[in-house]
């Protein structure tokens, strides 16, 4: 049944008794539940280091810390309300809901959490937080954008950065979408015959793609954090990251960053690359001299999907432990 808020208030009752439908759901209502149930009148404003790598504590506290230190310059908060907005793009087509937040309907949106704030001398600024979380006990790659070789291409094209359709056909042959695979046509190899690899998609495609990645980067690492939809009113501000699982007698540990400060240490710590690598497991194992280029930009790692329910779609996944390698007390 949809479900239509009738206020920013009723959204917040809502939400309040709402269980996530997965993990990564019940990780952003439990944040928005701690900064909705902050006393203020008690809240320990002792500033935050911006500098370190990770945090330790509550979430939502030191999201609001964190979010105090960078746009309000550690000024007292007066009220912050938060709203889970990340569950609206994934729910399923019975549960799809509109909401309005400050006027603006929000059907579909990058940003996990929206955090409006009032500081005690200036008005209320509104904030939108982009969420992950690993759940296993060492730092996994991180997902940032999922899609098709098209819808990429697409979400390049809406942002002013054309893409040629010889290029979208080298992105398809990459993703192994059919009527582009090595199958299609009949052709033998040693390896996987469902896709090409990087190194053996049409040239020209695949000089377009390692030039735009160079030349572009700071605008494609933008549009992957913020532009996931064309018509998103809250694109993300801040990443709320939880690096790993802990065990009980462990504190839970949190990157966060500012988006635009994520932009800028991402391409501070490298320019577009590729690295070599091998099949080892699954179906189709690469014979021991068959090496393939794996294209990585900053701590963004882009790969074909390859899992059951969608093997062909293009996936962008931020690099594990990105926020040790790229933090300078880190780097040699």
């Amino acid at each position: 049944m949809t479900l239509n808020p009738e206020s920013e208030k009723h959204l917040l009752q809502i939400q309040a008794g709402q269980r996530g439908r997965n993990k990564g759901h019940e990780f952003e209502l439990r944040v928005s539940k701690e900064i909705n149930n902050l006393n203020f009148e008690k809240f320990d404003f002792c500033n935050l280091d911006k500098n370190k790598d990770v945090y330790y504590g509550e979430p939502g506290l030191l999201l609001l810390k964190f979010i105090s230190a960078t746009s309000f310059l550690n000024q007292k908060i007066e009220s912050a309300c938060a709203f889970s907005t990340g569950s609206i793009a994934t729910a399923e087509k019975d549960l799809k809901r509109e909401i309005f937040i400050n006027g603006k309907l929000v059907k579909k949106s990058k940003s996990d959490i929206v955090i409006k704030i009032k500081p005690i001398n200036g008005e209320e600024k509104y904030f939108g937080i982009s969420t992950k979380q690993c759940s296993i006990k060492r730092p996994t790659n991180a997902q940032l954008y999922f899609s098709t070789a098209k819808g990429f291409s697409d979400l390049l094209n809406r942002n002013f950065i054309k893409v040629p359709e010889y290029a979208i056909i080298s992105l398809k042959q990459f993703c192994g979408d059919v009527g582009f695979r090595p199958l299609d046509q009949n052709i033998r190899r040693e390896c996987d015959p469902r896709r090409y690899f990087w190194e053996e998609i049409n040239k020209d495609g695949r000089e377009f793609w390692e030039k735009l990645f160079k030349d572009k980067q700071k605008e494609i690492t933008e549009i992957l954090f913020r532009k996931g939809y064309s018509d998103d009113p809250y694109e993300p501000d801040y990443l709320l990251h939880k690096t790993r699982k802990v065990d009980e007698n462990e504190r839970e540990e949190y990157a966060i960053f500012s988006i635009d400060q994520l932009i800028k240490m991402s391409i501070d710590y490298q320019g577009f690359i590729k690295n070599k690598y091998q099949v080892k497991k699954g179906s189709f194992k690469d014979p021991e001299n068959i090496f393939h280029e794996a294209p990585r930009f900053g701590i963004i790692q882009m790969q074909r999907g390859g899992q059951k329910q969608h093997p062909t779609q293009l996936q962008f996944n931020l690099e594990a432990s990105y926020f040790k390698k790229i933090h300078p007390s880190n780097k040699t």
